[in-house]
């Protein structure tokens, strides 16, 4: 299976900005949907953004008009803002339509 990494995360307070990174073996961003996944402690594995190849994006409600995902030719981001407490998890790439080896994610934690 495909294998991915994630990166950038980290401790910071409400209202503080992330931007995460997702690399990825070879061939995973040829595919055509890619997504930011993420994992609170006693909480189910929720989508939080996804993009295809061409560009479309889509948002769950709670972030959106908050986070940005993007991706270029190595690697895909997301860009998060106006970080609240709710949105403390483990944060992990994937494709949503061809799930590959989930990597270790990494932690985003918002607290003051």
């Amino acid at each position: 299976q495909v294998q991915f990494g994630e990166s950038g995360g980290g401790l910071v307070q409400p209202g503080e900005s992330l931007r995460l990174s997702c690399t990825a073996s070879g061939g995973v961003f040829s595919i055509y949907v890619m997504g930011w996944y993420r994992q609170a402690p006693g909480k189910q594995r929720e989508l939080v953004a996804t993009i295809t190849r061409n560009g479309d994006t889509i948002y769950a409600d709670s972030v959106k008009g908050r986070f940005t995902i993007s991706r270029d030719n190595a690697k895909m981001y997301l860009q998060m803002n106006s970080l609240q407490p709710e949105d403390t998890a483990v944060y992990y790439c994937n494709a949503p339509l061809t799930i590959g080896s989930w990597g270790q994610g990494t932690q985003v934690t918002v607290s003051s």
